[in-house]
């Protein structure tokens, strides 16, 4: 058991990068999640997961991210300190936009490490939209593999980790073996801190029906 915990502490060490949450960084987009826990600062890789980032900042310069919630944390059952924390639109349609073309971690070099940014999806590569998750430790097995497609990581948690870590902690029971969160986490909204907001255009009645109710 305590080779289990070392060894997964040991690949939770995510190795210095020249990412920052106080300073704009080339190739990378800044993003702050105002959660009802305290806000989480996200650093996309644009560079190598262009399709991925490009897909998250639509539903950001979009608001489509305001008012979700992170609603699912699956825990590793040996250490629980590890496992990942999910958040998005879930099967919200009104705030759907497109699937997007899977870049895995062959394409992108952008392995799950420690507080990493990955897209979830239920579907086949390629079925990812408006739902990821950011990870607690190292998880090398949602990598790709020859014989597992894996996941699409796409930037890293550079701020707010106690905030991920508090997520983590909360308590789950229910469906999908009992790890959907008792009580959600609000996410008021979802910020571009670097470059001018791009909003798709597309309609957005989730704002409409809620003036409506108001």
């Amino acid at each position: 058991m305590r080779l289990i915990l070392l060894l997964l502490a040991l690949l939770s060490v995510t190795p210095a990068t020249a990412q920052r949450a106080d300073r704009a960084t080339p190739g990378y987009v800044r993003v702050r999640l105002e959660t009802a826990l305290g806000n989480i600062v996200l650093a996309l890789d644009a560079k190598r997961a262009p399709a991925t980032t490009a897909n998250f900042m639509k539903y950001v310069d979009d608001g489509r991210f305001d008012g979700v919630s992170f609603y699912r944390v699956a825990r590793n059952k040996k250490a629980p300190q590890f496992g990942f924390i999910q958040s998005g639109i879930r099967t919200d349609a009104r705030r759907f936009l497109d699937m997007i073309p899977h870049e895995s971690t062959k394409k992108t070099g952008i392995k799950h490490l420690d507080m990493t940014i990955s897209m979830a999806r239920r579907g086949p590569p390629g079925s990812a939209n408006g739902n990821w998750f950011i990870s607690v430790g190292a998880m090398p097995w949602m990598d790709w593999k020859p014989d597992n497609p894996g996941y699409a990581a796409f930037g890293r948690v550079v701020a707010g980790q106690a905030v991920v870590k508090r997520i983590l902690a909360q308590r789950t029971g229910g469906a999908m073996n009992g790890t959907l969160l008792l009580k959600p986490i609000y996410v008021k909204r979802a910020v571009r801190i670097d470059g001018k907001p791009k909003p798709t255009g597309r309609p957005r009645p989730w704002v409409l029906e809620g003036r409506k109710d108001g």
